[in-house]
């Protein structure tokens, strides 16, 4: 339907031509000889069926190559210039004219994305110098709080000042992530101390809700980025506070497996909490989404925590799953490459 709606102009001329013959034929050939005119008649229908055919096949040629190129992740209207192989009848058939026009609009698009990326740059790198610098009068007032002499208003405050400090080291860490410049320092590095630092990390607010935790942590070293690997263990961790019930467990294991012939190691991290409803499982890690539980209206919930975790585990080359029977556990599973697996 589109080729006849571009080619209707010569698709009316070659009717034109085959009801013109015919009128002649009939009209103001008197003796014509019938034979003669059929003869002619193929050989025009001919001529005209092998031309359409030709450029019909060209067009579609050229609107499969269309579509292909659409697939592309990267600018392709300069590609189309070119004057040899498959995209030169692309370039016939689309004009150069519409191509001047494409890439006009794409370097000045390309012009206004590099302008916003380095305002973007300029931006993350305010945000995290003032992350460093809020983190000072922080520190201070944490020395401070320690000498308040009222036992209930120093573990208040200090709750609080935990808190703030959590709050400005993950959006440190999450501004990092989003940053095109997001560099990782993989090396050997014992699973063990990871997941203790991470614990540590947590432990005004583990011991303050009085968490039972269990550590099974095989001593084995991966290959990882130690400081986004913590991070992430940070959120689970954080998760498993955020959704905790009476008498709250926190259980961190981990063991070697075979798959494929191949080894790997998993990191098993359950809390038995709130746990997460089955119409909610599938979209924990999705950015900003905060499920329908509502933490019981003790906290509210940006849906950005699990969201970086999968998104730094990801970059990481580690996977992580979930699974949780609500109102009873949640367990995340966090594998690691078998090429990141050697024995201490």
């Amino acid at each position: 339907m589109k080729y006849v709606q571009k080619n209707k102009l010569w698709l009316g001329l070659a009717v034109f031509l085959v009801l013109s013959f015919h009128g002649y034929a009939v009209f103001l050939m008197r003796a014509a000889n019938m034979q003669q005119v059929f003869y002619l008649e193929v050989l025009l229908g001919t001529v005209i069926l092998i031309v359409a055919g030709v450029d019909a096949a060209k067009y579609y040629k050229a609107q499969a190559l269309k579509q292909e190129l659409l697939q592309c992740a990267h600018v392709v209207c300069r590609e189309l210039g070119q004057e040899f192989g498959q995209y030169g009848a692309l370039w016939r058939e689309l004009g150069q004219e519409e191509l001047e026009v494409a890439e006009h609009d794409v370097h000045v698009l390309e012009g206004q994305l590099e302008e916003q990326f380095a305002l973007n740059c300029d931006l993350q790198d305010y945000i995290a110098a003032w992350f460093h610098e809020v983190k000072l009068p922080l520190s201070a007032c944490m020395l401070m709080n320690e000498k308040i002499s009222d036992a209930a208003l120093r573990t208040a405050q200090k709750e609080q000042l935990e808190m703030i400090r959590q709050q400005l080291n993950g959006a440190l860490l999450g501004c990092k992530v989003q940053s095109s410049l997001f560099d990782l320092h993989v090396c050997a590095t014992c699973l063990l101390e990871c997941v203790k630092t991470a614990v540590h990390n947590n432990q005004y607010f583990l011991i303050r809700h009085q968490f039972e935790i269990i550590l099974e942590v095989e001593p084995v070293k991966v290959y990882t980025d130690p400081s986004w690997f913590v991070y992430v263990l940070d959120q689970l961790i954080q998760n498993a506070m955020k959704y905790r019930t009476q008498n709250p467990v926190l259980k961190i294991k981990s063991e070697s497996q075979s798959k494929k012939g191949r080894a790997e190691a998993v990191l098993l991290v359950e809390d038995h909490g709130e746990g997460i409803r089955q119409s909610d499982i599938r979209r924990i890690f999705e950015r900003g989404y905060t499920g329908r539980n509502h933490h019981n209206g003790t906290y509210k919930s940006t849906g950005m925590g699990l969201y970086m975790a999968a998104q730094i585990a990801g970059r990481l080359g580690h996977q992580i799953t979930v699974e949780s029977e609500y109102g009873v556990y949640t367990r995340f599973f966090i594998r690691l490459p078998s090429s990141n697996l050697t024995n201490l």
